[in-house]
């Protein structure tokens, strides 16, 4: 669970940021992860925000070897976000969808 407080503008921007990465990978995949987290956690992406391994388990079970990639398109979009406040958000985000647990 991230302990990173972030306003609720900057958790919408956060969200616009992965969805625009994972629907520039192709709808289906996308829905897939959508409805992967939704029966798995009952989470839909902006409720991962506070609980990044779920958004991770997922992900790297619906990507597989293109998990890597996915995620540095999504740390890419991330970066284009100029917003001082979510910096700590960016380097949690990065920690946990590395690891390997």
């Amino acid at each position: 669970m991230s302990g990173i407080f972030l306003l609720k503008e900057n958790k919408m921007s956060i969200v616009s940021c992965i969805e625009v990465a994972l629907m520039r990978r192709g709808n289906a995949n996308y829905h897939l992860v959508l409805s992967k987290l939704k029966n798995l956690y009952n989470y839909d992406i902006d409720d991962c925000i506070d609980h990044l391994e779920y958004l991770r388990i997922v992900l790297k079970d619906v990507y597989k070897q293109d998990y890597d990639s996915v995620l540095k398109d999504i740390t890419w979009e991330l970066e284009i976000l100029e917003i001082l406040e979510i910096n700590d958000f960016k380097s949690e985000f990065c920690k946990i969808m590395k690891s390997s647990s």
